[in-house]
């Protein structure tokens, strides 16, 4: 490396550039965003960057994981509890191709990622070289934005601007492709950050003739209703957000990505709402004279079928990305913008209320689903344990403190439902996507990402093997996650519908499982088994103050469903509590 000066005339000052191998400008580039921890695998076509960052291990922590899709769940459970970009890497070829699950679950969730991979060399782009793929192709549909880099000048402007993009606005991910040539060759290095990228406008300025207009529908509302989502917490608005609610006193309800904004037992959280969702909620969806969505997007779990969705209320929709708007709901008043800003700047033109009409009717709603649902979920009579009580005890012993990051499936409705939040980016899982094997990778970004908060995953035996591989990560990296898997010896979601729709035709569903105690074991990870209730409240605390990982399998009821039930096409209304 070797020092050369830049001269600028116009300003007289003296600017200083390294001349460097694009590989080493990537990393000088990734010191530059702040970042500290990275995900990936190497491989032939990214060696180059790794031998980089051979030299550069004091300053950037890389984990090893064990398949690139562990690297990317990882990154996102990184970003998830951190609020920051989180970053993976990996080779060309099926290194790349392995990274788009993980990619298209954080686009349609909203998390910021930057995915770097190795291409073939510029000379042979085209030809069906070793290894390689389009990635920049592939990934063009789950991507924020992407790009491929042919010359190593090209990197320092690409990269600033790809964590510009991934963190800006709505969040998501980008990808950076770079052929091999541009790893080697040497250029003029000098990093700046990108503050902003011509017809890329991230943040809609507010309207104040629609924010007036919410603030008067709000006001002359009788039955009002908040369904809140992941917005506010990206938009790191949960202050503003409680202000307006604790003013008003709407009765708010969440969507999966929008849980922990506001505590659980705040008693304007009226809980969750969907396919799995409270009753109270889903049902008075169709009651309420005016819907407030603030940062959620009308995704159809939500909805139920649209034609019968909140025909009767007035829809105002508070939203970052202007696609979102109308693209399900129709709405009658829109409020573009950083819900941070939009929701500070509504609340001075707020009445005060309380509705408490209107609040006897979701307190009595919840009271006919605890009677039959809640009850014999959280107290169950029957000799096998249930989830809902497994999640109860973890309340306990955790005090509602502790990060859950749950898997996909029953066990994932079940954790939603019954966990406590009380502190915001709590609830960590696969939205949109709904990816099986999302949890064991982000348990441990997160945990790393947060290393003093209690990281708890919580999977099903079905998706915990899908990256189970990545108990090899926890142990080579020393990450003290905490795993729970709810063993119930069938992919539980699917088998609950093949009950309930398919006459109990069992396609498929059934598992025949590993020890799962002994294969913890090998990784030593301390693991115990329970399979009976006398034994559930010692285990958890064992695992609890355990200072290392910890692997808890639960023996749960093998047909135990998850009630409310919203089924495919019915109505918000149409829930079913048994």
């Amino acid at each position: 490396m070797k020092e050369t000066q830049t001269i600028n005339n116009n300003s007289k000052s003296t600017e200083t550039t390294e001349r460097i191998s694009g590989s080493e400008a990537v990393i000088k580039c990734l010191l530059a965003e702040g970042v500290s921890t990275l995900y990936g695998y190497p491989g032939g076509a990214i060696m180059p960057v790794y031998d980089e960052l051979y030299k550069y291990q004091d300053k950037i922590h890389h984990v090893l994981t064990r398949h690139e899709q562990g690297a990317a769940h990882a990154a996102q459970g990184y970003a998830r509890i951190s609020g920051k970009v989180g970053v993976a890497m990996a080779t060309s070829g099926p290194g790349a191709t392995n990274l788009i699950t993980g990619i298209a679950d954080a686009q349609i969730d909203s998390t910021p990622l930057v995915c770097i991979t190795g291409q073939v060399g510029s000379h042979l782009l085209g030809s069906d070289a070793f290894q390689e793929t389009d990635i920049v192709g592939i990934s063009t549909p789950v991507t924020k934005w992407n790009c491929q880099i042919t010359e190593a000048s090209q990197i320092p402007g690409a990269i600033a601007k790809a964590f510009y993009i991934a963190r800006s606005g709505r969040p998501g991910p980008v990808l950076i492709d770079i052929t091999k040539n541009a790893q080697f060759e040497e250029f003029d290095f000098k990093y700046e950050k990108c503050k902003g990228v011509r017809s890329y406008k991230p943040v809609p300025k507010t309207d104040e003739t629609a924010l007036k207009a919410a603030a008067e529908l709000i006001n002359s509302a009788k039955k009002p209703l908040i369904v809140w989502g992941q917005g506010v917490i990206l938009g790191k608005a949960e202050e503003e957000f409680k202000a307006v609610i604790e003013k008003t006193g709407i009765p708010s309800a969440w969507t999966i990505l929008g849980a922990s904004a506001i505590p659980t037992s705040h008693p304007l959280n009226v809980g969750m709402v969907g396919m799995h969702g409270n009753y109270a909620p889903n049902i008075l969806t169709n009651q309420c004279d005016v819907l407030i969505a603030i940062g959620m997007r009308f995704d159809d779990r939500v909805t139920g079928n649209l034609e019968t969705y909140a025909k009767q209320a007035k829809i105002i929709h508070f939203e970052i990305d202007p696609a979102e708007i109308d693209k399900n709901v129709k709405t009658h008043i829109a409020v573009l913008g950083d819900s941070k800003d939009s929701l500070k700047k509504l609340l001075p033109l707020l009445k005060s209320n309380s509705h408490a009409d209107w609040h006897q009717k979701f307190k009595d709603l919840y009271q006919i689903e605890y009677n039959k649902v809640i009850k014999n979920d959280l107290h169950p009579t029957k000799d096998g344990l249930t989830m809902g009580e497994v999640l109860k005890e973890i309340n306990i012993q955790t005090e509602g403190k502790a990060a859950i990051v749950s898997d996909v499936g029953q066990h994932q409705m079940i954790a939603c439902r019954y966990a406590e939040f009380n502190i915001s980016k709590s609830n960590i899982t696969s939205g949109g996507l709904g990816t099986m094997g999302f949890a064991l990778p982000a348990a441990i970004g997160a945990k790393m990402a947060a290393p003093d908060r209690e990281v708890i995953m919580i999977a099903g035996d079905g998706g915990y093997q899908m990256n189970i591989q990545e108990l090899a990560t926890i142990f080579q990296q020393k990450v003290p996650v905490k795993i729970v898997v709810l063993n119930n010896e069938f992919l539980g979601m699917v088998r609950q519908w093949q009950q309930l729709f398919f006459d109990k035709r069992y396609a498929s569903t059934e598992m025949v499982n590993p020890d799962f105690v002994t294969i913890a074991k090998g990784y030593h990870i301390d693991a115990k088994k329970v399979s009976n209730r006398q034994n559930l409240k010692v285990a958890i605390k064992e695992m609890i103050e355990c200072e290392g990982p910890y692997f808890l399998e639960v023996r749960v009821e093998k047909e135990d469903n998850v009630f409310p039930m919203i089924p495919t096409g019915a109505s918000v209304s149409d829930i079913r509590l048994e």
